[in-house]
């Protein structure tokens, strides 16, 4: 009976860990391979797990496992991505804190073009900064990643504050360079142009 519970609650988690396994690896291939190595381990290894304590945290450790000793052996494999528009959305909700108000085409329309810039920005992160924010975005407290990473709570913070960085940096250029970030701070002026000035 305790192994069928264990297995309904760490299969509840499936969603959580492909889409940060898709963000991980980008590639769905890859994705799909880590999350079924990280439930046949989980399964294989179900004694080692205390019940009452965190079973995502403890499925999440496993993931990143697999995750870097797959990306050290695949790391000069090229590259494919291949994501569907649902999974941008959640993840850039999960991000921003919520979604666009019905009814706000423009907001909406502004906040695809930043969809694909999150995806690309959050890709070209190196490995160790992506791995970081992926999991603080999935809610996991800096303690719980320093665990699944074995890396000291000040190299989590450290970590999650240069990729933050990294993002914003990048996320604010592409914003200047389409007019978003003015788009948004400002109310809209009858014909006022925006030159290239240089702020």
């Amino acid at each position: 009976m305790a192994g069928d519970a264990f297995e309904v609650e760490a299969l509840s988690y499936l969603d959580a860990l492909y889409r940060t396994a898709l963000r991980m690896t980008r590639s769905e291939a890859d994705a799909e391979d880590v999350v079924q190595e990280t439930y046949i381990r989980a399964l294989r290894h179900r004694d080692q797990f205390t019940p009452g304590t965190n079973l995502k945290a403890w499925l999440f450790r496993i993931l990143t496992n697999t995750f870097i000793n797959s990306y050290r052996r695949k790391a000069a494999q090229p590259q494919t991505t291949e994501l569907d528009d649902v999974e941008e959305a959640t993840l850039y909700r999960h991000m921003v804190g919520s979604g666009p108000a019905p009814g706000e085409p423009e907001r909406e329309v502004l906040d695809s073009v930043v969809d694909t810039e999150v995806q690309q920005a959050l890709d070209d992160l190196p490995e160790r900064f992506r791995t970081v924010v992926l999991l603080d975005v999935e809610g996991f407290a800096y303690k719980e990643i320093a665990e699944m990473l074995e890396i000291p709570i000040g190299t989590v913070m450290s970590r999650l504050h240069r990729g933050r960085r990294a993002l914003q940096e990048r996320l604010y250029d592409h914003a200047r360079e389409h007019g978003i970030a003015a788009a948004r701070a400002m109310p809209r002026r009858g014909g006022a142009e925006m030159g290239g000035r240089s702020a």
